[in-house]
């Protein structure tokens, strides 16, 4: 066994692009159908436009150099290949961070967070603490190895962050943040006490409300209880499908890029806080990106199957309170939400609670300004 980190650059081969531009170009479409307002998923003419743009104007070069730029690296961990980005800040007092995306997300959701971050001074804001960065892509993910032998869930997944963050040489102090499963992994790891993690950040935390909070919930609790009562019923089938079935949907994300994309583009469709149109606050190059980190590994179905794994595991919030110092933001756009009262109740030292004017489920490229405040806030008293 070897503990080795690696330089791990991106380079598609251009023969790998030129097979995408073709399916792209034989693409059969659907017929609209009779409704065109999301509310069957995606619309015809959504995708017809995101695709445009994929065969004509969108630079698949220009991203890969950005991910290469920032340390673009690889180790072995548990027999698996894992995948991250490694930005270190040139401040001598900067404190590591391991960012955690979920799915359909990737390492590319915190680009706009690496600068301020890492480099508060370049950004005008050298009253602020520095970070050292850690973005990995979780297993299944991305250029990260896909598991071939089950039991590759959260709880797993924590651990080789935790041996991550001691390869890289963070063991005695460093904190972590994360959404949608991401949020699950930075959880489990405040819940196992992993060695050297001082604190937590969370802008989407994984709860199920009490008999006891239901009956007394105030107006504002009400509209997160309904809101998550929307989402179960309307808009939960790619989970339900993922949870159980993932192979059903695999050979289409597999051998479809546009049946990849539209998979993707759903949630983002009815994540972010865009009433529906995505591309209001997310530029189509940004979702674009996303796309292609899950179809040229060809990490749609591994990445379905993560929903598979948990369900089987069947991990749950504990409901003993966190610990550890915690963070949470409540962003509007974000199906499950909670009061602070309600965060109070599971985290026993809450350093930060904040409620965002605007953003979604994908905080941190809807409104990266507003996570990066919340994250120098939970952890300024390091």
């Amino acid at each position: 066994m070897t503990d080795a980190v690696a330089p791990f650059p991106i380079r598609v081969p251009e023969a790998d692009l030129a097979h995408l531009a073709e399916r792209l170009a034989r693409t059969r479409w659907p017929d609209a159908g009779p409704v065109d307002d999301g509310r069957q998923g995606p619309a015809l003419h959504a995708l017809r436009r995101l695709v445009a743009r994929w065969q004509n104007g969108y630079d698949w070069r220009a991203t890969e150099a950005c991910i290469n730029g920032w340390g673009s690296s690889r180790t072995v961990i548990d027999g698996l290949g894992i995948h991250f980005l490694h930005v270190r800040s040139p401040e001598p007092d900067a404190v590591p961070l391991l960012l955690a995306h979920g799915w359909p997300g990737s390492i590319l959701e915190f680009r706009e967070m690496i600068g301020p971050l890492t480099d508060p001074a370049a950004h005008g804001e050298a009253r602020h603490p520095a970070f050292h960065l850690v973005i990995p892509s979780m297993p299944g993910f991305g250029f990260s190895d896909k598991p071939g032998e089950q039991g590759w869930h959260v709880g797993r997944v924590a651990q080789a962050y935790t041996e991550l963050m001691r390869r890289l040489g963070y063991h005695d102090r460093w904190f972590a943040q994360g959404g949608d499963w991401g949020a699950a992994v930075v959880t489990t790891l405040a819940q196992m006490r992993a060695p050297g993690l001082a604190g937590i950040h969370l802008n989407m935390v994984l709860f199920q409300p009490t008999e006891e909070e239901i009956r007394n919930a105030t107006p504002e609790e009400r509209d997160m209880l309904a809101g998550m009562q929307r989402y179960d019923r309307e808009q939960s089938a790619y989970m339900k499908l993922q949870n159980t079935r993932p192979q059903s949907v695999a050979f289409a994300l597999a051998d479809s890029p546009v049946g990849l994309a539209a998979w993707l583009y759903a949630l983002f469709q009815d994540m972010t806080d865009s009433g529906g149109a995505p591309e209001r606050v997310l530029q189509q190059d940004d979702l674009l990106d996303h796309i292609m980190l899950y179809w040229l590994p060809n990490a749609g179905a591994s990445s379905a199957r993560f929903y598979w794994e948990n369900a089987q595991a069947g991990r749950g919030m504990s409901a003993a309170p966190i610990a550890l110092p915690a963070g949470v933001s409540v962003f509007p756009g974000e199906a499950v939400r909670l009061s602070r009262r309600w965060a109070e109740q599971r985290f026993a030292d809450l350093r930060h609670f904040s409620q965002p004017e605007r953003g979604g489920h994908f905080a941190a490229m809807e409104n990266p300004a507003a996570l990066v405040d919340a994250v120098r806030a939970t952890f300024a008293t390091r």
